[in-house]
């Protein structure tokens, strides 16, 4: 049980790190809505899936983990599209 509470503050302790990291990252919403309006979508569905996390005291064979990841990805891919449209603008 010990090992499992320890994998368990880990999982916490990280996906508090990326939230931090990924809020510092955001679209801006005057520049590009609907990319920050996507992004608002994934941070729910990364928050959503924290919760099932807690909800189910387990890590879900690491397919909650993986999910996670990949929402973080999709995040930082519709960054770059912002960063993108901006370097095409003018």
């Amino acid at each position: 049980m010990n090992i499992r509470n320890t994998v368990l503050s880990s999982a916490l302790v990280l996906g508090l790190v990326a939230s931090c990291v990924t809020v510092a990252a955001a679209v801006d919403p005057y520049r590009h809505p609907n990319l920050a309006h996507a992004q608002g979508f994934i941070d729910q569905a990364i928050g959503s899936v924290d919760a099932a996390q807690r909800a189910n005291e387990f890590d879900m064979d690491g397919h909650a983990a993986k999910a996670k990841e990949l929402l973080r990805q999709a995040r930082e891919e519709v960054n770059l599209a912002a960063h993108a449209a901006n370097r095409h603008e003018h």
